[in-house]
Protein backbone atom coordinates (compact mmCIF):
# COMPACT_ATOMS: atom_id res chain seq x y z
CA UNK A 1 0.00 0.00 0.00
CA UNK A 2 1.30 3.42 -0.84
CA UNK A 3 2.17 5.97 1.79
CA UNK A 4 -0.03 8.62 2.29
CA UNK A 5 2.22 11.91 1.59
CA UNK A 6 0.82 13.69 4.59
CA UNK A 7 2.61 11.08 6.83
CA UNK A 8 6.10 10.35 4.94
CA UNK A 9 9.04 12.72 5.60
CA UNK A 10 10.98 11.60 3.36
CA UNK A 11 8.77 12.72 0.12
CA UNK A 12 9.15 16.17 -0.98
CA UNK A 13 6.15 18.34 -0.07
CA UNK A 14 5.14 20.95 -3.06
CA UNK A 15 2.45 23.20 -2.39
CA UNK A 16 0.45 24.89 -5.11
CA UNK A 17 -1.47 27.51 -3.93
CA UNK A 18 -3.77 29.08 -6.61
CA UNK A 19 -4.48 32.84 -5.72
CA UNK A 20 -1.18 33.38 -3.66
CA UNK A 21 -0.25 36.99 -4.09
CA UNK A 22 -2.26 38.73 -0.83
CA UNK A 23 -4.73 37.53 1.54
CA UNK A 24 -5.41 33.73 2.35
CA UNK A 25 -3.38 32.58 -0.16
CA UNK A 26 0.30 34.50 0.55
CA UNK A 27 -0.24 33.90 4.27
CA UNK A 28 -0.51 29.99 3.43
CA UNK A 29 2.65 30.29 1.49
CA UNK A 30 4.22 31.75 4.20
CA UNK A 31 3.52 29.19 6.33
CA UNK A 32 3.50 26.15 4.32
CA UNK A 33 7.47 27.38 3.47
CA UNK A 34 8.36 27.32 7.40
CA UNK A 35 6.90 24.37 7.33
CA UNK A 36 9.31 23.18 4.46
CA UNK A 37 7.11 22.87 1.87
CA UNK A 38 8.09 23.85 -1.60
CA UNK A 39 6.21 26.47 -2.79
CA UNK A 40 4.24 27.23 -5.86
CA UNK A 41 2.43 30.85 -6.05
CA UNK A 42 -0.09 31.12 -8.49
CA UNK A 43 -1.50 34.43 -10.13
CA UNK A 44 -3.13 35.52 -12.25
CA UNK A 45 -2.34 39.69 -12.70
CA UNK A 46 -0.35 40.47 -9.77
CA UNK A 47 3.20 39.66 -10.66
CA UNK A 48 4.92 41.80 -7.66
CA UNK A 49 2.64 40.75 -4.95
CA UNK A 50 3.63 37.41 -5.64
CA UNK A 51 7.10 37.78 -6.64
CA UNK A 52 7.24 39.68 -2.89
CA UNK A 53 6.34 36.76 -1.39
CA UNK A 54 8.22 34.59 -3.36
CA UNK A 55 11.49 36.57 -2.09
CA UNK A 56 10.32 36.71 1.56
CA UNK A 57 10.27 32.83 1.60
CA UNK A 58 13.59 32.48 0.25
CA UNK A 59 15.32 34.97 2.45
CA UNK A 60 13.99 32.94 5.25
CA UNK A 61 15.91 29.81 3.12
CA UNK A 62 13.01 28.71 1.78
CA UNK A 63 11.53 26.84 -1.72
CA UNK A 64 9.33 29.00 -3.67
CA UNK A 65 8.50 30.42 -7.23
CA UNK A 66 5.88 32.07 -8.66
CA UNK A 67 3.82 30.91 -11.89
CA UNK A 68 1.40 32.96 -13.94
CA UNK A 69 -1.69 31.12 -14.67
CA UNK A 70 -5.43 32.41 -15.04
CA UNK A 71 -7.49 28.71 -13.61
CA UNK A 72 -10.01 29.46 -15.77
CA UNK A 73 -8.33 28.54 -18.70
CA UNK A 74 -7.60 24.48 -18.96
CA UNK A 75 -4.28 25.06 -21.20
CA UNK A 76 -2.95 27.36 -18.30
CA UNK A 77 -3.92 25.00 -15.54
CA UNK A 78 -2.32 22.56 -17.31
CA UNK A 79 0.80 24.28 -18.05
CA UNK A 80 0.78 25.64 -14.16
CA UNK A 81 1.35 22.22 -13.09
CA UNK A 82 3.67 20.95 -15.49
CA UNK A 83 5.92 23.87 -14.49
CA UNK A 84 5.54 23.77 -10.76
CA UNK A 85 6.99 19.72 -11.82
CA UNK A 86 10.00 20.95 -13.56
CA UNK A 87 11.07 23.27 -11.09
CA UNK A 88 9.86 21.91 -7.83
CA UNK A 89 9.35 18.21 -8.60
CA UNK A 90 5.93 16.22 -7.92
CA UNK A 91 3.24 18.36 -6.94
CA UNK A 92 1.72 16.66 -3.59
CA UNK A 93 -0.53 19.22 -2.01
CA UNK A 94 -2.97 21.90 -3.49
CA UNK A 95 -5.14 24.51 -2.30
CA UNK A 96 -7.65 26.18 -4.49
CA UNK A 97 -7.75 29.83 -2.81
CA UNK A 98 -8.30 31.99 -6.28
CA UNK A 99 -11.42 33.43 -6.43
CA UNK A 100 -13.22 36.42 -7.72
CA UNK A 101 -16.32 38.28 -6.83
CA UNK A 102 -17.97 41.61 -8.15
CA UNK A 103 -19.60 44.82 -6.56
CA UNK A 104 -22.19 44.24 -4.64
CA UNK A 105 -25.88 43.98 -6.47
CA UNK A 106 -28.85 42.03 -6.37
CA UNK A 107 -29.47 39.31 -8.90
CA UNK A 108 -32.01 41.13 -10.54
CA UNK A 109 -29.83 43.83 -11.55
CA UNK A 110 -27.16 41.24 -13.19
CA UNK A 111 -26.11 40.09 -16.57
CA UNK A 112 -25.32 36.43 -17.56
CA UNK A 113 -21.33 37.29 -18.08
CA UNK A 114 -21.08 38.14 -14.50
CA UNK A 115 -22.70 34.88 -13.47
CA UNK A 116 -19.65 33.19 -16.28
CA UNK A 117 -17.49 35.15 -14.64
CA UNK A 118 -17.48 34.22 -11.03
CA UNK A 119 -18.25 30.59 -11.69
CA UNK A 120 -15.63 30.11 -14.40
CA UNK A 121 -12.78 31.11 -11.70
CA UNK A 122 -14.40 29.65 -8.60
CA UNK A 123 -15.71 26.74 -9.68
CA UNK A 124 -14.42 25.96 -12.81
CA UNK A 125 -10.69 26.66 -12.28
CA UNK A 126 -11.39 24.88 -8.85
CA UNK A 127 -12.02 21.69 -10.91
CA UNK A 128 -9.51 21.89 -12.94
CA UNK A 129 -6.80 22.55 -10.85
CA UNK A 130 -7.78 19.86 -8.92
CA UNK A 131 -7.96 17.35 -11.91
CA UNK A 132 -4.91 18.20 -12.67
CA UNK A 133 -3.38 17.55 -8.76
CA UNK A 134 -5.37 14.04 -9.35
CA UNK A 135 -3.54 12.92 -12.05
CA UNK A 136 -0.55 12.96 -10.24
CA UNK A 137 -1.38 12.41 -6.76
CA UNK A 138 -3.60 9.04 -7.20
CA UNK A 139 -2.23 5.64 -6.41
CA UNK A 140 -4.05 4.31 -8.85
CA UNK A 141 -2.39 6.44 -11.33
CA UNK A 142 1.69 6.37 -10.48
CA UNK A 143 1.11 8.85 -7.76
CA UNK A 144 2.22 8.62 -4.13
CA UNK A 145 -1.32 10.73 -2.47
CA UNK A 146 -1.71 13.79 -1.84
CA UNK A 147 -3.94 16.51 -0.38
CA UNK A 148 -6.48 18.85 -1.60
CA UNK A 149 -7.84 21.80 0.36
CA UNK A 150 -10.77 23.90 -1.16
CA UNK A 151 -11.53 27.56 0.06
CA UNK A 152 -15.01 28.24 0.13
CA UNK A 153 -16.72 30.59 2.33
CA UNK A 154 -19.22 31.32 5.23
CA UNK A 155 -21.60 32.76 2.06
CA UNK A 156 -22.09 29.32 0.87
CA UNK A 157 -24.17 28.46 4.28
CA UNK A 158 -25.61 32.14 4.49
CA UNK A 159 -26.31 32.95 0.54
CA UNK A 160 -25.20 36.64 0.92
CA UNK A 161 -28.17 38.06 0.30
CA UNK A 162 -28.54 41.63 -1.25
CA UNK A 163 -24.83 41.56 -1.96
CA UNK A 164 -22.91 37.95 -3.15
CA UNK A 165 -25.68 35.51 -4.13
CA UNK A 166 -23.90 34.46 -7.19
CA UNK A 167 -20.25 34.29 -5.41
CA UNK A 168 -22.26 32.34 -2.47
CA UNK A 169 -23.67 30.11 -4.96
CA UNK A 170 -20.05 29.38 -6.19
CA UNK A 171 -19.06 28.23 -3.16
CA UNK A 172 -21.73 26.34 -2.46
CA UNK A 173 -20.87 24.35 -5.54
CA UNK A 174 -16.89 24.14 -4.60
CA UNK A 175 -18.26 22.51 -1.31
CA UNK A 176 -20.27 19.91 -3.11
CA UNK A 177 -17.25 19.03 -5.48
CA UNK A 178 -15.37 18.76 -2.37
CA UNK A 179 -17.20 16.47 -0.84
CA UNK A 180 -17.64 14.45 -4.12
CA UNK A 181 -14.18 14.02 -4.93
CA UNK A 182 -12.96 13.52 -1.35
CA UNK A 183 -15.31 10.41 -1.46
CA UNK A 184 -14.24 9.04 -5.19
CA UNK A 185 -10.38 9.34 -4.50
CA UNK A 186 -10.40 8.44 -0.58
CA UNK A 187 -9.03 4.97 -1.96
CA UNK A 188 -5.73 6.37 -3.78
CA UNK A 189 -4.63 8.06 -0.48
CA UNK A 190 -5.78 11.53 -1.65
CA UNK A 191 -7.46 13.47 0.72
CA UNK A 192 -10.19 16.43 0.17
CA UNK A 193 -11.17 19.04 2.44
CA UNK A 194 -12.41 22.16 2.44
CA UNK A 195 -12.24 25.86 5.07
CA UNK A 196 -14.84 28.22 5.56
CA UNK A 197 -13.73 31.46 5.56
CA UNK A 198 -16.01 34.18 7.37
CA UNK A 199 -15.57 38.07 7.39
CA UNK A 200 -11.44 37.78 6.92
CA UNK A 201 -9.71 41.57 6.39
CA UNK A 202 -8.48 40.62 2.77
CA UNK A 203 -8.47 42.66 -1.04
CA UNK A 204 -11.24 40.85 -2.11
CA UNK A 205 -13.73 42.82 -0.05
CA UNK A 206 -12.22 46.02 -2.48
CA UNK A 207 -13.39 43.88 -5.42
CA UNK A 208 -17.01 43.84 -4.27
CA UNK A 209 -16.72 47.86 -3.92
CA UNK A 210 -16.37 47.85 -0.15
CA UNK A 211 -12.83 47.66 1.27
CA UNK A 212 -14.23 48.17 4.92
CA UNK A 213 -17.03 45.36 4.81
CA UNK A 214 -15.42 43.71 7.91
CA UNK A 215 -15.68 46.39 9.78
CA UNK A 216 -18.84 47.17 8.81
CA UNK A 217 -20.12 43.69 9.91
CA UNK A 218 -17.95 42.24 12.89
CA UNK A 219 -20.79 42.95 15.09
CA UNK A 220 -22.44 39.82 13.92
CA UNK A 221 -19.55 37.60 15.01
CA UNK A 222 -20.03 36.13 18.52
CA UNK A 223 -16.03 37.20 18.81
CA UNK A 224 -16.91 41.00 17.79
CA UNK A 225 -14.14 40.92 15.33
CA UNK A 226 -12.64 40.44 11.65
CA UNK A 227 -10.88 37.09 11.09
CA UNK A 228 -6.80 37.55 9.53
CA UNK A 229 -5.75 35.16 7.15
CA UNK A 230 -3.08 34.04 8.89
CA UNK A 231 -5.78 32.71 11.04
CA UNK A 232 -7.12 30.64 8.13
CA UNK A 233 -3.85 29.46 6.73
CA UNK A 234 -3.18 27.79 10.01
CA UNK A 235 -6.48 25.98 9.37
CA UNK A 236 -5.49 24.90 5.74
CA UNK A 237 -2.11 23.92 7.07
CA UNK A 238 -3.13 21.61 9.65
CA UNK A 239 -5.60 19.79 7.44
CA UNK A 240 -2.72 19.53 4.65
CA UNK A 241 -0.84 17.67 7.38
CA UNK A 242 -0.38 14.17 8.75
CA UNK A 243 -2.50 15.21 12.27
CA UNK A 244 -5.58 15.21 9.95
CA UNK A 245 -4.75 12.01 8.48
CA UNK A 246 -8.11 10.45 8.64
CA UNK A 247 -10.48 13.67 7.62
CA UNK A 248 -11.83 13.83 4.10
CA UNK A 249 -14.64 15.21 2.94
CA UNK A 250 -14.76 18.17 5.62
CA UNK A 251 -14.53 21.87 6.52
CA UNK A 252 -13.37 23.94 9.29
CA UNK A 253 -15.21 26.65 9.58
CA UNK A 254 -13.42 29.87 10.52
CA UNK A 255 -15.24 32.42 11.04
CA UNK A 256 -14.90 33.26 14.78
CA UNK A 257 -18.56 31.60 15.95
CA UNK A 258 -20.66 32.88 13.19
Amino acid sequence: MAIPVSSSEQIPRVLVVTGGSGGIGAATARLAAKRGYRVCINYRTDESGANRIVDEIREHGGTAIAVQADISDESAVVALFETVEVHLGPVTDLVNNAATLETQMRLDSMDVARFRRVFETNVFGTMLCSREAVRRMSTRLGGVGGNIVNVSSGAALTGAPGEYVVYAASKGAVETFTVGLAREVAEESIRVNGVRPGFIYTDLHSKGGEPSRVDRVKTLVPMQRGGQPSEVAAAILWLLSSEASYITGTFIDVAGGR
